[in-house]
């Protein structure tokens, strides 16, 4: 008996509905003569096709390039020896011929040829070098007007933001390659043990010969300046940001040298969870992470700790490692300043004694 009675349940499911009976969508405020749409068939959603997206993206990098590809150089280093050969590239930074490069490449030689984007070999020397950044400054010797490049915010970036790459890997001039931000805020040990701080992070493919050159924002804003690559490893590239460039060039630019303030730890930008911001009453999204202290620095000497999160110098945030940098300009040198830093869930403040930074 039950299984009759499911068998006839099914066969009414499946009888038509007489057509008296369906019921009948009217829209009263529309006039008669408009068009309606028939309530079963909902209107097609346009979906992006994979050539659209693509089309984008290359619009994005080709209009990045035309931007910025001028104003890249490549540089070869007139060395004493003429069998010692290098090649590193570089990008006009102000008027007159001033172009940025990397530390590296300037070491070692005195002068410089310059190859423009247009082909024109022109010569060069070194206005200012920075070994504490890998950052170095270029002026042309002749006359010679060059497209000047814009540094953007390289604070404003993001993971998974994308970047382009412009240089002459392998004396290849003019080559680009993409890819994404992995991290910012990095800190790496560079060729000579120097401690380079405040990197970008990226997996544009960066070789031999891009050292000096621009990373490049797909809005023509240069974020960063390619200085190192791990060796062996693919997808581990790193750039100076743009932030740190500005206040060398600017240094560089009036003293050919930079002065500056040491507290004599490695550290790294790092975001502050929201549980620990609204215990600690920080407001801001990111701080500074110690990662090692220097034993007898003057870090150490005020108590800072690995594992401390900076968030304040002298008053002002310091929501990266520009802006410790800033906080540690030559004014800072051996005058007492108070630091403002996390730990296990407190807010503490410390005063710490910046030293000059050695140089060399």
């Amino acid at each position: 008996m039950l299984k009759a009675r499911k068998y006839d349940t099914f066969a009414r499911a499946r009888r038509p509905v007489p057509a008296r009976s369906r019921e009948i969508i009217a829209f009263p405020e529309l006039d008669a003569a408009t068009p309606v749409l028939d309530a079963g068939t909902p209107p097609a959603c346009p979906v992006p096709s994979d050539q659209g997206l693509l089309d984008a993206y290359s619009n994005a990098v080709v209009r990045a390039v035309e931007t910025v590809g001028p104003s890249v150089v490549r540089i070869h280093p007139v060395m004493d020896d003429p069998r010692i050969r290098g090649v590193g590239s570089g990008f006009a930074v102000a008027p007159g011929g001033v172009i940025l490069t990397n530390s590296h490449v300037v070491q070692g030689a005195r002068r410089f040829v310059v190859v423009t984007a247009e082909g024109r070999s022109l010569t060069a020397r070194c206005a200012g070098d920075d070994p504490d950044t890998d950052l170095a400054l270029l002026r042309l010797d002749q006359e010679t007007p060059l497209p000047v490049a814009r540094l953007g915010d390289s604070k404003a970036l993001r993971r998974g933001q994308l970047v382009i790459a412009i240089g002459a890997p392998l004396g290849f001039e003019a080559t680009v390659t993409t890819g994404v931000v992995s991290a910012m805020g990095r800190s790496l040990r560079g060729e000579r043990g120097r401690l380079i701080e405040d990197l970008i992070q990226t997996d544009a493919a960066l070789n031999p010969g891009n050292s000096g050159g621009p990373l490049v924002a797909s809005n023509g804003e240069v974020v960063g300046v390619a200085t190192a690559v791990i060796a062996g490893y693919q997808g581990l590239c790193f750039a100076v940001a743009s932030n740190t460039a500005a206040l060398v060039i600017a240094e560089l630019l009036k003293h050919g040298h930079v002065r500056r303030g040491s507290i004599g730890l490695v550290a790294q930008q790092a975001p502050i969870p929201a549980a620990l911001a609204r215990a600690t009453g920080v407001t801001q999204a990111y701080g500074v992470f110690v990662a090692q202290v220097d034993a007898g620095g003057p870090a150490a000497k005020a108590g800072v700790r690995e594992g401390d999160l900076l968030v304040a110098a002298g008053g002002a945030p310091l929501t990266g490692l520009d802006d410790l940098l800033r906080a540690l300009d030559h004014h800072s040198i051996d005058r007492p300043q108070a630091f403002t830093l996390i730990r296990e869930g407190r807010l503490l403040t410390i005063t710490i004694t910046p030293r000059q930074r050695k140089r060399g």
